[in-house]
């Protein structure tokens, strides 16, 4: 389906889903919604939240919901944040599986919020029928990525992942799980346009993204065409922490040698371009209360990246 084709819908059946367990990720999460309203995304949008927040006080996090439900129209679901042994952050990750028990839609797209938007998806709702539709992570081999996830939530898929959860070992975490069920039934999704890297920007090889040995390499057309930009730098943090600058100038995309005399910076200007921009609109959507955080150079000596984490 050509994404200007003209859909004739029941919309109330689709819904983007995030889910929250702090206030960072709640930012990040308006921050998804306000690009999707902005693109033009006529699905609902579903916002799963710790239960123990308030819509009334005058906390960060209850100003950012009310904005949430008042300015881009997204339901409400408060639930109870799943926790389990390991890194917490990754722990916390378990939350998105509840959008497979959202079953007021006939289909959920799940996206992480450690991303960009960079146009609506609207058509993967009406994909062939099937419970689960992801990409490929392109970076590893035969791993499918649950930064994005088209689902159809039912009871039955909803009871398999808790029956997972219960039989999980103890490193096992969201991607884990969805490759343990779908990895082997599930419908492919393209990863070009639906899940590019940063970090493809730094890279020297891009045979695995492109898909292709003999493909060159265009960076600006590849950013045009591109759907959802998931942000994985590792060491350099996530676009809401700002990461010691040392790190910043040692990791950055590099410059590449041309036959004029001018090196080309492409790479190198759209990576910096992708975090500027970031971090400009979460000021604009969020507030100045949600200014960035700031890293020391010695976090990097003592955290490792996940398993998953691509290292370019």
């Amino acid at each position: 389906m050509h994404p200007g084709t003209r859909i004739e819908a029941d919309w109330s059946k689709f819904a983007y889903a995030q889910y929250v367990t702090e206030k960072n990720y709640l930012c990040n999460s308006l921050m998804i919604f306000e690009t999707l309203q902005r693109l033009g995304s006529k699905a609902e949008r579903l916002m799963m939240y710790p239960e123990q927040w308030s819509l009334e006080s005058d906390s960060l996090e209850s100003v950012l919901l009310r904005k949430a439900r008042d300015d881009y129209y997204v339901k409400l679901v408060p639930i109870h944040v799943q926790h389990f042994s390991g890194e917490a952050t990754w722990g916390d990750s378990f939350t998105k599986l509840l959008a497979f028990n959202q079953t007021q839609y006939e289909r959920v797209i799940s996206l992480d919020s450690d991303a960009n938007v960079l146009q609506h998806m609207d058509e993967l709702f009406f994909l062939p029928k099937v419970p689960v539709a992801m990409p490929r992570a392109y970076w590893l081999e035969n791993t499918l990525s649950s930064q994005l996830v088209v689902i159809e939530p039912s009871k039955q898929e909803f009871e398999r992942i808790l029956d997972t959860f219960e039989h999980r070992e103890n490193t096992d975490f969201d991607m884990e799980i969805v490759n343990n069920l779908y990895g082997q039934d599930c419908l492919i999704l393209p990863h070009r346009p639906y899940d590019l890297l940063t970090g493809e920007f730094r890279s020297k090889e891009h045979h695995k993204y492109l898909g292709s040995t003999t493909e060159v390499w265009n960076p600006r057309q590849v950013l045009q065409k591109a759907k959802f930009l998931h942000f994985s730098d590792w060491p350099y943090p996530k676009p809401w922490i700002t990461g010691a600058e040392s790190v910043r100038l040692q990791i950055q995309p590099a410059c590449h040698n041309t036959t004029s005399e001018q090196d080309d910076c492409t790479d190198r200007e759209i990576w910096n371009e992708i975090y500027n921009e970031f971090k400009e609109r979460r000021k604009r959507v969020c507030g100045s209360n949600f200014m960035l955080h700031k890293r020391s150079e010695s976090w990097y000596d003592r955290h490792t990246p996940s398993p998953f984490e691509p290292i370019f």
